[in-house]
């Protein structure tokens, strides 16, 4: 007699098959382990219930149970041992796991003698590429990219024993029989020792192409300010912050890091968090104006490798032509980065998909750019949504992703891009390919943003069109909203929400420019209770990128022309006003976000022109983080006017920058919460949802949660609360759309 276990979750390439044959050993069972398309399969001759209590909470290090399933088998008979069987059939039901950093154990193995000292490309199942990698489902290494590079005998050796950390592990290698590394300068390769020599022309100030996990980064030795300028001026990347990598010991004495942000750096996602800058900090060239850095851990072999040998930090910022994808081949490269390095610091194991690192921040915790490390891990659909179809949903414009859902699951992808730029276009078309393939998903409904000239959402209606699907049409504030809950967990028939929504722009209900939004509802639909006035935006997309624009126009609206005159006379102020009266090329927005824009060129923050998206916001916070300030009062109908009348005074009467900074966003903050609150208090809403790209500002997000102390909160942690979480919305939205309602 026999029972069949069935294991669900994230238990392929992770050491699950031979962390179950070590706990049958224990428990004296026979029968036999092996992948499938599921996930993993057990046939034993007993389930005791420790061995499964044992299957979570002694599972390997990424691995991810979702659920232990036990039936009995009668025409099964299980004697003798219990051996790990080779993987059956094909398929895509399983969760496949993200790129993990390097473990301690292979840390320290590249470090001691032994045949892997120095090599750049040691791992094992409890680290190393995944998703990088990966060609085809179920994950063995003829569907890798490794499947080129024939194992010697010491790594078939590993391998093959279930005892050993190597067993099944999909990328094992040694410097016998895996990936080579070298230097190239001048279109040669350099002799010697590559890592050695790379470190050498770091520490003299070069720049260097440095090929990891995802794509090449550019490279260069953070502490050198020379050197930083060099990169900016010929990335011409004159002020965005630029990410930095470096041991834990060397990151405490740049930042000042928490112990959230040290547990959040050791994740084995890795990714890059932003951390408040040390008593000994790096020149103001690697972050203009902001008080906040990000940093990350070596997370590749390659990388302890070349951090040890310089021994500073390293800039590691996303090799890439300006507005284009992260290059990740050899040749695409040579092609496109000449121009910005010195050297190649590169390798022959190819990357299958390109993915930039995750941004996040640990207090409070958000992810802000889901990429390596977090895809293609997937999201549980909340209670309610068990029945819904497969749905595949297109996103936004800016900070693209796509979400499949499928199986009680939602796979987000990674983060794409900006999808005006012809490339990125075409990443986004490889993307819902490459995902759609390597799922089986099967969409039986497609869903989009309401905005009828987003790209995304044109190749949405042609292909509901080509396959004859439904589309379902999702405003943006709605689908900010509904990601917020679908993290949350909150049901399909939790009740409706107050939904506070804060971002740049998105195409509203009424055709009109939304941002700055108060909604009521859920995941099947939403009513518009508030917003903040609007005032035009002269230029349309030009007001985005110049916030002077805004300033203007908030100080009109607010009767303090003159003080728009003063600040901003050289700039062709008849013109943009006669514009925005005539209402020519001046849509009308409520947006959040150009507020924002607008306070800080008041305030002096880039008001000519914003170098990268975002900058004015971000300054601003940074400006005002750690300053208390009471709020300045916002009129009816959340009506900024008198914010920037009391703001104008405090900046004739000298008041500090920081502090008007501290009282815009408090002020903010309070005239959003007062009428969330006052729904909740209504009986109306059950909640509030805070979502949207303003909320990635923790100074704005912790005032709102302060000011919404006693009502339940609901935040994004695990989602992007701006663009790059809209696809999840969406897919929910148009999953609820689907679903019979309960009455």
């Amino acid at each position: 007699m026999a029972v069949r276990i069935r294991v669900r979750g994230q238990v392929q390439g992770v050491g699950f098959r031979p962390f179950v044959w070590q706990l049958a050993q224990a428990h004296g069972l026979s029968g036999r382990v092996l992948n499938d398309p599921e996930g993993v399969l057990i046939w034993a001759d007993a389930a005791p219930a420790a061995f499964l209590a044992s299957l979570r909470s002694e599972a390997p290090p990424l691995a991810r149970v979702d659920a232990v399933e036990v039936t009995d088998v009668d025409d099964e008979i299980m004697v003798g041992a219990f051996v790990i069987a080779g993987s059956e059939g094909q398929g895509a039901e399983t969760r496949v796991t993200p790129d993990a950093a390097t473990c301690p154990a292979c840390a320290h193995e590249i470090r001691a003698p032994g045949r892997r000292q120095g090599y750049a490309f040691t791992n094992c199942t409890h680290c190393g590429p995944r998703f990088t990698i990966l060609q085809g489902l179920p994950y063995d290494r003829a569907r890798t990219v490794m499947a080129g590079f024939a194992m010697c005998p010491d790594c078939r050796a590993e391998y093959d024993s279930p005892a050993d950390r190597r067993f099944h592990a999909q990328p094992i290698a040694c410097p016998a029989c895996g990936p080579r590394l070298w230097l190239e300068r001048d279109g040669a390769e350099v002799a010697g020792d590559p890592i050695a020599a790379a470190a050498a022309m770091l520490r003299a100030g070069a720049v260097l192409a440095v090929k990891g996990l995802g794509g090449f980064h550019l490279a260069c030795d953070a502490t050198d300010g020379a050197a930083v300028a060099l990169l900016r001026a010929r990335k011409r990347r004159p002020a965005k912050p630029l990410a930095v990598m470096a041991p834990l010991p060397v990151l405490r004495g740049i930042a000042r890091l928490t112990p959230g942000d040290e547990a959040a750096l050791a994740d084995p996602a890795a990714p890059v968090v932003l951390v408040a800058t040390g008593a000994a900090p790096l020149p103001d060239a690697v972050a203009p104006g902001m008080t906040r850095l990000g940093v990350m851990l070596p997370y590749t072999p390659l990388h302890h490798l070349l951090c040890d040998a310089v021994g500073r930090p390293l800039v590691m910022t996303s090799g890439n032509l300006s507005g284009e994808p992260q290059v990740i081949g050899n040749d695409e490269a040579r092609a496109k980065l000449a121009g910005f390095v010195d050297a190649f610091l590169m390798h022959d194991r190819e990357i299958a998909r390109r993915l930039d690192d995750s941004v996040e921040r640990a207090d409070p915790p958000m992810v802000l750019r889901r990429a390596r490390g977090r895809v293609p891990g997937t999201l549980a659909l909340p209670p309610g949504f068990e029945a819904a179809p497969p749905v595949l949903a297109y996103g936004a414009e800016m900070k693209a992703a796509i979400c499949l859902t499928k199986g009680g699951q939602a796979l987000l992808s990674h983060h794409l891009g900006e999808l005006d730029e012809p490339l990125t276009w075409a990443e986004f078309l490889k993307a819902e390919a490459d995902y759609t393939q390597l799922f089986e998903h099967r969409a039986a409904v497609l869903a989009c943003d309401l905005h009828p000239g987003y790209r995304a959402s044109a190749h949405a209606e042609a292909e509901a069109a080509r396959r004859g699907l439904p589309l379902q049409r999702v405003q943006h504030h709605h689908a900010h909203l509904a990601a917020c809950l679908g993290e949350s967990l909150w049901p399909l028939e939790g009740g409706p929400v107050a939904g506070v929504i804060l971002d740049g722009t998105g195409y509203g209900a009424d055709g009109t420019v939304w941002g700055g939004e108060l909604l009521l509802g859920d995941y099947r639909a939403v009513t518009r209770e508030g917003f903040l006035a609007p005032a035009p935006l002269p230029g349309g997309a030009a007001a985005a990128r110049e916030p002077w624009r805004n300033a203007v126009m908030r100080l009109d609206a607010a009767g303090r022309g003159d003080l728009a005159d003063r600040l901003f006379g050289d700039k062709p102020l008849a013109a943009l006003r006669q514009a925005a009266r005539a209402g020519v090329n001046a849509p009308m927005a409520s947006s959040a976000g150009r507020l924002f824009d607008a306070v800080a060129a008041l305030l002096g923050l880039c008001p000519d022109r914003q170098s990268y998206e975002g900058e004015a916001a971000m300054r601003l916070e940074a400006l005002a983080e750690g300053v208390v300030a009471a709020p300045y009062g916002f009129g009816p109908g959340l009506d900024p006017a008198p914010m920037i009348r009391a703001l104008a005074a405090d900046l004739e009467a000298g008041r500090p920058a920081p502090e008007i900074a501290a009282a815009f966003q408090a002020g903010l903050a309070q005239a959003f919460a007062a009428p969330a609150r006052a729904l909740v208090a209504a009986g109306r809403a059950r909640a509030v949802v805070l979502s949207g790209g303003c909320f990635q500002n923790a100074g704005l997000l912790t005032a709102m949660r302060t000011a919404l102390e006693g009502v339940p909160v609901l935040v994004q942690a695990r989602v992007p609360a701006n663009d790059g979480g809209l696809a999840l919305g969406q897919a929910l939205v148009a999953a609820a759309a689907s679903l019979p309602e309960s009455h």
